[in-house]
């Protein structure tokens, strides 16, 4: 079996292709890697709350130390971004997640990052890919023993999460806040270090380990977390909720009546307050499904912005290459400077939180302040599981130019630097896009306001399948 990596690791379900022998392969070709590009390498690895993680991470090091590999390791759940975070504290030569991020709890998978920490590159990726045997044998020596030869060694990265966070925000400004903010972990590995950080500010959610994630793929979109709305929205005292996802690298927001705040909304906010508040500047990187509202507001002050294809990879090779603010993409997965080049959705939750506390302001109120820039708009996206051949009836029919316009809507122009955006009038768009780590075909839409953006999708979605 070939094995690919997607737009972010290698990702398959659970018991068939993701599999210990599987695993054994990737962590060989990882190993083999890893010394390729070191004379001294060290891999630090870990796992989100999927299921049978402690037992893949487990394969991953044996194979890793019988090549000759040293490990560093974390005892329990982890987060994608404290890997990455150690990868830069620890000087690893890299890192592995065992996680499957936002997939359904059948999936399981394999993220790679690298020593600047944050993921790796496509063309080291492909490297890896490369080298992956046909089959490698998992040795029969014990954890216990690699650590007492040395080999493996254990280190705290929640704890070393714990003191970066302390170090890089005004904690106690948002602690003593008065604030009290709701928190949905979705089951997934955000859980614990939330807990830590804000133990007396959050409302908690789902956060507890549950490996089947109660039957949801653990994604902080709107249509997965509406239970979590309905808390804020009978709540008198939340004023702002967020989510994260399986490995918690990326975030969904809520303002205080319960109303969903998609990852466009967060990046200009974002950038609002580095640049406006904190007086910070330096390129904004987005993917190509990100709102043309960031440009505006980029124009608007004077920050330069570049438009990448969808995958925090390619967002990352620019940030660990230029002075970059802001990067991020439509799924919610954001870095910022002064962190590290990575999706952390943790990370960004503290920065809008420490952004309230610091003004007095609601996040409504915040939120205005950048329509006050761009003008109001309102954004959702459809996942359309359909057969393999209607996808690539689509598809094709993108690549032909043959949709002029969607019902009512006129095309004005189009650009395809990875998938087909329409854009419409009265600064209306949509995009139609096939997932690279599910077999979905994902449509995008953004209109002025709710009622126009899911009649936008509605029609766009009829003209594709009719």
């Amino acid at each position: 079996m070939q094995i690919k990596f997607g737009t972010d690791g290698w990702r398959a379900i659970i018991a068939q292709e993701f599999t210990t022998d599987n695993v054994a392969r990737v962590a060989k070709a990882t190993a083999i890697w890893v010394k390729s590009i070191s004379d001294n390498p060290s891999i630090v690895i870990g796992h989100d709350c999927r299921f049978a993680g402690p037992l893949f991470v487990e394969t991953a090091i044996k194979v890793m130390c019988n090549e000759g590999v040293k490990v560093i390791a974390h005892k329990g759940i982890c987060s994608t971004p404290m890997i990455s975070l150690a990868c830069v504290k620890l000087d690893a030569t890299a890192g592995v997640v065992i996680t499957a991020s936002h997939n359904p709890p059948s999936y399981n998978g394999f993220k790679l990052k690298s020593n600047y920490g944050g993921p790796t590159t496509p063309a080291d990726i492909a490297k890896v890919e490369a080298l992956i045997p046909e089959k490698s044998d998992i040795p029969s020596i014990t954890l216990d023993e690699l650590q007492k030869n040395g080999q493996l060694k254990y280190v705290d990265l929640e704890t070393m999460y714990f003191n970066h966070v302390e170090s890089s925000f005004d904690m106690n400004a948002i602690r003593h806040s008065g604030m009290v903010f709701g928190y949905d972990a979705m089951y997934g590995a955000g859980q614990k270090i939330t807990r830590r950080l804000l133990p007396d500010n959050l409302v908690f959610l789902h956060c507890e380990e549950n490996p089947g994630f109660n039957g949801q793929a653990p994604e902080p979109l709107h249509k997965n977390l509406l239970e979590f709305s309905e808390l804020i929205k009978h709540s008198t005292d939340i004023e702002f909720g967020f989510a994260n996802d399986g490995d918690a690298d990326r975030i969904g927001c809520y303002d205080n009546e319960g109303n969903f705040i998609d990852s466009h909304h967060v990046i200009l906010l974002l950038i609002h307050y580095l640049h406006k508040y904190k007086g910070l500047s330096g390129k904004v990187v987005i993917s190509f499904t990100v709102s043309d509202k960031v440009k505006i507001l980029c124009d608007a002050y004077g920050l330069p912005c570049e438009v990448t294809p969808v995958g925090f990879k390619y967002v990352c090779e620019i940030m660990i290459q230029e002075d970059v603010l802001v990067g991020g993409e439509e799924s919610g997965g954001i870095a910022i400077k002064g962190h590290i080049p990575e999706r952390d959705g943790v990370w960004m939750a503290l920065v809008l939180m420490e952004f309230m506390a610091k003004t007095g302001k609601s996040i409504k109120e915040l939120i205005q302040e950048v329509y006050d820039v761009v003008g109001t708009f309102d954004y959702d996206r459809y996942d359309l599981h359909i057969t393999e051949e209607v996808k690539q009836k689509v598809i094709a029919n993108c690549k032909s130019n043959a949709y002029q316009q969607f019902g009512k809507y006129t095309i004005e122009r189009r650009e395809d630097i990875d998938g087909w955006k329409y854009f419409l009038p009265d600064g209306a768009w949509t995009m139609i896009r096939a997932s690279g780590t599910e077999p979905v075909l994902r449509v995008y839409g953004q209109a002025k306001d709710r009622h126009s953006v899911i009649d936008l999708l509605d029609t766009v979605k009829a003209t594709l399948l009719g």
